[in-house]
């Protein structure tokens, strides 16, 4: 069932991401590994990045469950009542960044030299202007996730990419200029693209407004602050731990950003493509599964147990392929997806480095992808902010006493983390997993994806041998785990 509801929604999404790489390619090509590239980075990606933490994860975690129980014209009365809240706190939030940009780029990119930290400040200054637009999309776009309006909520990343893109384009002719005139162009185009974004998703809402009018419902409460407070801490911690870690990375020097952001990418798109998109089409069936908290009619039991194993052995089995993928093929990769233009060969093997190392961080987030759906539906997130949490202390202790700076010990400091993540959720929910989590399902996959550690890595040169490796070594472990791991046959034939 997962696989049927998948392909839709898979095709979508790789479409938008497709594109977004698409965008990372044009942008290592144009500005390589420099610090007028690590300007770039943080102007066009903070306010996502910022209503990532700050408000998409809670909106979804708070709103979904909401608008299910509500009517369609109190929905939209939440919607509005919501969106004037963002719209003030974006505004206030971009004014203080605004009024202290270069205190604000001294945390994000502390490696800046003082005369690029001065161009931070005013890259900064753009990322401020496009917060409460970003803001006011993640609402409207979780409005479309809830009436289940997949062209739509995807589409908005197509949008922003078809702008951003021809302004690096600019940029490359206008590379003679200086650097304020640079960050200007992007800036603009940032604006434009959220600005367009906000009417593509004002669209999309208009055409279900008919659909969504017919729609029965009853009252539900407002949530109180609590509920908001661990949402907004579940969500956003885990969004918070890469973007600490990419901080910490830039003390490498001009380009250490860069290469940071680069290699996580690669490890981004199998992530978001395969394991959070089963925990994303898991979530209804889970919630389904533990509405009511009972546990003592044994077929009930069976019926939850049987949803939380095919949802944990799908993202498992698909976080071993992509780390099997990852770790045999990361130099062809990345020669691929940035070895263009001003790129430096020396910056793309570190991208290639930090990402085979930074993709073992997707065994435990496929196994916090689950569980965070689990924790969502039976109400209890606040186990999962305090993992997070503790996360973040060893992430920042980790990054504090490294034995040098760089994104190579950064990596491993945010594997660490997460699996510690991992560990706490896993230990947590040990009353729900009895009886879910088999050796015969994670042992095979694992193991198979520790013997790429083994073997030859794909030569940097050959760009599509390195791509071939990769999709081989992936179908080679996914078939592989097909024969030996009983339940992953069973989650197939859902």
């Amino acid at each position: 069932m997962l696989l049927r509801a998948g392909l839709l929604s898979l095709a979508l999404l790789l479409a938008s991401r497709l594109l977004g790489l698409l965008r990372e390619s044009v942008q290592a090509a144009v500005l390589g590994a420099t610090g007028l590239a690590d300007l770039a980075i943080l102007l066009l990606t903070l306010p996502d990045q910022l209503t990532g933490i700050l408000a998409s994860g809670a909106l979804a975690y708070v709103l979904l469950p909401l608008w299910s129980r509500q009517a369609a014209s109190t929905r939209d009365a939440t919607q509005a009542r919501i969106g004037r809240w963002l719209l003030g706190a974006g505004a206030l939030a971009g004014v203080l960044m605004a009024l202290g940009p270069g205190a604000v780029a001294g945390l994000l990119a502390p490696g800046l030299p003082p005369t690029a930290q001065a161009m931070a400040g005013s890259a900064l200054v753009w990322s401020a202007a496009g917060l409460p637009l970003a803001l006011l999309a993640a609402l409207w776009a979780t409005r479309l996730q809830h009436e289940r309006d997949f062209v739509g909520l995807y589409g908005t990343n197509v949008v922003v990419s078809l702008v951003v893109i021809p302004s690096l384009g600019l940029l490359s002719v206008l590379s003679h200029h200086e650097t304020p005139t640079s960050l200007a162009v992007l800036g603009l185009g940032l604006l434009l693209a959220m600005g367009l974004r906000l009417l593509w998703l004002r669209w999309r809402l208009r055409r279900l407004a008919d659909r969504s009018a017919a729609e029965a419902g009853v009252g539900a409460g407002w949530p109180g602050p609590s509920v908001w407070l661990w949402a907004l801490a579940s969500a956003g911690l885990p969004l918070l731990l890469p973007l600490v870690a990419r901080s910490l990375a830039s003390q490498g020097g001009p380009g250490a950003l860069t290469t940071f952001n680069y290699a996580w990418k690669l490890i981004e798109l199998p992530l978001i493509l395969a394991i959070q998109l089963v925990a994303t089409l898991a979530f209804p069936g889970i919630a389904r599964a533990f509405a009511d908290g009972a546990a003592a009619d044994p077929v009930s039991d069976q019926e939850r147990r049987a949803v939380l194993r095919q949802a944990f052995v799908l993202a498992w089995t698909l976080a071993c392929a992509a780390t099997a993928a990852l770790t045999l093929a990361a130099p062809g990769l990345a020669q691929l997806l940035f070895g263009w233009g001003r790129m430096t060969p020396e910056a793309v093997a570190q991208v290639a480095q930090w990402g085979r190392i930074g993709a073992w961080s997707l065994l435990p987030q496929a196994l916090q992808a689950v569980l965070m759906t689990l924790m969502a539906s039976t109400g209890r997130l606040r186990g999962a902010a305090l993992a997070y949490l503790a996360a973040l202390a060893l992430l920042c202790a980790l990054g504090w006493w490294a034995p040098s700076p760089g994104g190579a010990w950064m990596m491993v400091a945010l594997d660490a983390a997460l699996t510690l993540a991992a560990v706490w959720l896993v230990w947590r929910e040990r009353a729900f997993l009895r009886g879910v989590l088999h050796w015969r399902d994670g042992l095979p996959p694992l193991l198979l994806a520790l013997l790429t550690l083994a073997l030859p890595l794909a030569p940097a040169q050959d760009r599509l041998q390195g791509l071939g490796l990769a999709l081989a070594g992936a179908g080679v472990l996914l078939a592989a785990s097909w024969a030996l791991a009983p339940g992953l046959r069973q989650a197939l034939r859902r």
